[in-house]
């Protein structure tokens, strides 16, 4: 067994600087990464980090845009924190040694991103996140710490009153470890693999949330699930919001820029919830272009020059080049929307800290809540990093008061049981064919546009799968880098996950930011301004509510 006083699992942006943070006030401190770290989902973020910087802009219009992008159940006071916090992140992260894109005056570039009312959005060409997770690992590279790679958490381990550690199964060896810790921080990132088309990473499966839940976390706001409304056709590979902030246009089969009728002030640049729906109102009235892999809509950079699109969207250039064998200097780039970002996740308070003694979580895992119902593009990279400071500080003090932990060997044993009963059936159901069965599910019945009917029945069938999971069977018996095994254990918490999307929107009956229902279709401020909270029970999730809470801005009609 290892022992350390501060783990952190995850080793995107929000972990690294929850790790940091750790490390700074003085805690022993280890980093637990299924991936290498360099290869976490933060270096998928392309489009930028959101900050008030410049003299035009102000601070209050960042709080402002978020809370209206949240469609107002997003935590005012959190949302506060988190837009004073830009600047001094972004400076931080640029002496970390962060390259960003530059103005013709040296200052720092800013382009527009959907929801925001003045063009902050800093960035590093197309690959803003990447930069700041390699600008942030050197720097957390002098920094003394433990990291276990390729290292997967499968159990949290609480007992009197809090949390003793986490059982984490080692992929190079096949072996179950227990790592007792004073506190945990779960910063393991997003679950899109829920979802089958997704700009999520196939390593986004929801782990570090589903052991969470199952140690009596509380989940919240799960049902706000975002899609992007501009993701590669085929691949479902995301294209940045950033293409229509540089001044990218969507047009439908009939050649007209469809944005107008949707979001007359801010056309492309509306929240992404709006223009997502705005792009399946069009397919869906037969205005999209026909295709081997469904219907569609083009985006447009052509008319912008191939110098600006070269220089300022090179990653685009190259998947589009590379994944749909199209120029997007010369031509349309084919794109529909794919999943992108959970607004909801383990609940958490603006210092990371949630309802079981010792855990704490930050990053796209948590939910503080500053996106309510809706995110805002460039705010997601911003997110991980302050709030991964305060997990990471808030982590270090309850080490700090803390007395030994301990993970006891039948702590490791209780964790492995289920795996060692997959691989000794002689049949049994395959995990992969359940994922694959799951993820359609979803897709058609908890989508962007949702009904009571299709909730109820994508319901039956998740809990039809769960039960089938019950007799799933791994077939490889290897202990080296043992992929059934890992598809396994990643298909039960996906599973988890996914009937608290399903049954927290079958109960709101009201269509706000990204949860929209068809058959509730206005936004309901008398019944339904309140956060959603899961609780597991023995026969699914139990329902409760917290109030949302206010400091300036009061609900009114969001238009864009």
């Amino acid at each position: 067994m290892h022992r350390h006083e501060v783990v952190v699992v995850g080793a995107g942006l929000a972990g690294q600087r929850a790790a940091l943070a750790a490390v700074e006030a003085g805690r022993e401190v280890a980093i637990v990464s299924k991936l290498h770290p360099l290869r976490s989902h933060s270096g998928a973020a392309q489009g930028g980090i959101n900050a008030a910087v410049g003299k035009e802009d102000s601070v209050d219009t960042h709080i402002y845009d978020t809370v209206k992008g949240s469609d107002y159940l997003g935590d005012q006071d959190a949302i506060e924190h988190f837009c004073r916090e830009a600047g001094p992140t972004v400076i931080e992260m640029e002496h970390f040694g962060t390259i960003f894109s530059r103005a013709p005056d040296g200052s720092l570039a800013r382009r527009a991103f959907g929801g925001a009312g003045f063009p902050r959005t800093i960035y590093a060409a197309d690959r803003t996140g990447l930069a700041l997770l390699q600008g942030l690992w050197e720097h957390l590279g002098t920094a003394r710490f433990t990291l276990y790679q390729e290292w997967d958490v499968t159990q949290l381990v609480v007992r009197d009153g809090r949390v003793q550690g986490i059982v984490a199964f080692d992929r190079k060896t096949g072996d179950f470890t227990g790592i007792a810790a004073k506190s945990v921080v779960l910063a393991t990132g997003p679950a899109g693999r829920i979802y089958g088309r997704t700009t999520n990473a196939h390593s986004c499966t929801g782990d570090g949330i589903a052991v969470a839940y199952e140690a009596g976390a509380q989940l919240k706001d799960m049902e706000f699930v975002q899609f992007h409304p501009t993701a590669l056709l085929e691949s479902s590979i995301l294209i940045t919001e950033g293409a229509r902030g540089e001044g990218g246009i969507l047009k439908n089969a009939a050649g007209e820029r469809f944005m107008s009728k949707y979001a007359p002030h801010v056309l492309e640049l509306a929240s992404r919830d709006v223009v997502s729906r705005a792009i399946v109102t069009e397919v869906l009235g037969g205005h999209g272009f026909d295709g081997p892999y469904g219907q569609y809509v083009h985006l447009e950079l052509m008319h912008l020059g191939k110098e600006k699109v070269e220089s300022r969207l090179q990653e685009i250039c190259d998947y589009s080049r590379r994944f749909a064998g199209i120029d997007p200097v010369t031509q349309p780039i084919p794109v529909y929307p794919a999943q992108h970002y959970m607004m909801g996740g383990i609940s958490t308070d603006i210092r990371g800290a949630t309802n079981v003694a010792g855990l704490f979580a930050a990053g796209e895992a948590a939910c503080v809540s500053i996106h309510g119902a809706n995110r805002l593009g460039g705010n997601s990279l911003l997110e991980t990093l302050v709030f991964g400071k305060e997990a990471g500080m808030a982590a270090a003090a309850f080490a700090a008061k803390t007395g030994t932990s301990e993970v006891t060997p039948a702590d490791v044993d209780a964790a492995a049981a289920p795996s060692r009963a997959w691989s000794n059936r002689s049949d049994g159901e395959d995990p992969s064919a359940l994922r694959t069965e799951m993820q359609r599910t979803m897709e058609r019945y908890v989508g962007i546009y949702r009904t009571e009917a299709d909730l109820l029945e994508g319901l039956q069938r998740i809990r039809a799968v769960r039960q089938r999971f019950a007799n799933v069977r791994v077939v490889d018996r290897s202990h080296v880098y043992n992929l059934n095994l890992t598809d396994a254990l990643e298909t039960g918490h996906m599973l988890e996950l996914a009937e608290t999307i399903v049954v927290g929107a079958y109960a709101r009956t009201e269509s706000r930011g990204a949860h929209s229902r068809v058959d509730f279709p206005k936004r309901d401020d008398a019944r339904w301004m309140k956060h959603t909270i899961a609780t597991r029970g023995p026969d699914g999730p139990a329902l409760s509510y917290a109030p949302v809470a206010y400091t300036r801005w009061e609900p009114k009609e969001r238009v864009y």
